[in-house]
């Protein structure tokens, strides 16, 4: 069972990205590399270091069970991606999401809560499960954003190295 620190820290985890990713993806955002890089490095560090924790006690089943997590999560990013619209914009790549790249969102935090509760069923979730939820998370962004990166990469359209400092505000 995890602890209150845990439950907490999973909650700003989850909030954080719900702003920071589908919110944004919502009402459109200016993409450069940092905005591509940062959030799901910081995810799939601190996910790592807290699975590292949880892996001395993990069972064979509760790694099979992470591994079809990130499989299945990763190939929800890079669906994520494609729902997503790229124009130009104030020289670097606008991004905008639609209703389907909203109900992909919703698609991918039902499976993982879908899978913790197929494990938790099946009595093979442990700690590992619920320490890796930054993990899975910062994965399928990972790949989301890595796919966003190759469609910008294929259209010829421009991405700013840091987004100029008119735009940041």
């Amino acid at each position: 069972m995890p602890s209150a620190a845990n439950v907490l820290l999973y909650v700003a985890i989850v909030a954080y990205v719900l702003y920071r990713v589908v919110y944004r993806q919502v009402r459109g955002t200016l993409l450069d590399r940092r905005t591509l890089t940062v959030m799901p490095l910081v995810l799939v560090a601190v996910g790592g270091y807290l699975c590292a924790k949880a892996l001395p006690g993990a069972s064979a089943a509760e790694l099979g069970l992470l591994a079809v997590d990130l499989v299945v999560l990763a190939g929800l990013g890079v669906l994520r991606s494609t729902t997503t619209t790229l124009t130009e914009r104030d020289g670097t790549t606008f991004q905008k999401g639609s209703a389907i790249t909203v109900g992909l969102w919703v698609l991918t935090i039902g499976v993982r809560v879908g899978l913790v509760a197929l494990g938790t069923a099946l009595g093979i979730a442990g700690p590992l499960t619920s320490a890796s939820i930054a993990l899975t998370i910062g994965v399928s962004i990972a790949v989301q954003n890595a796919t966003t990166y190759y469609r910008v990469q294929q259209r010829g359209l421009p991405l700013a190295d840091r987004r100029p400092a008119a735009l940041s505000r």
